[in-house]
């Protein structure tokens, strides 16, 4: 079985709703919280976050959203992701984000996400 947070991001590049809504139902705790800084405000219940994430595939077809590391202090995990594709230019483009993801029973019960790697510009 993969985990959650794999799980999660996988749905991100699928363009079935049902088959998104399945992926996210089996990572993310139904009164789960996800927040990032493109959604207006955090998304509650798996049934927005499946809807919020399909903007993504909706956007950006032929997109994915790969976890790359994960790695973990006192029960917080931080997972670095890369979301790639065709730019509208044809050239193949990367863009990472991180996300800082609280679980609990094997599901996410928490998940903050932010643009880039935080690094020093």
């Amino acid at each position: 079985m993969s985990d959650p947070i794999t799980t999660f991001f996988n749905a991100w590049s699928e363009t079935d709703a049902e088959a998104r809504q399945m992926c996210i139902a089996a990572s993310f705790d139904p009164h789960g919280v996800y927040a990032d800084p493109r959604a207006p405000e955090p998304i509650r219940g798996t049934k927005a976050l499946s809807d919020y994430v399909g903007m993504f595939s909706a956007n950006a077809p032929g997109w994915t959203a790969k976890v790359v590391s994960t790695d973990a202090v006192a029960g917080l995990t931080r997972a670095t992701v890369a979301f790639g594709g065709k730019g509208p230019d044809g050239a193949h483009k990367v863009q990472h984000g991180q996300y800082f993801v609280e679980t609990d029973g094997g599901k996410i019960t928490r998940m903050t996400g932010f643009a880039g790697l935080g690094a020093p510009e």
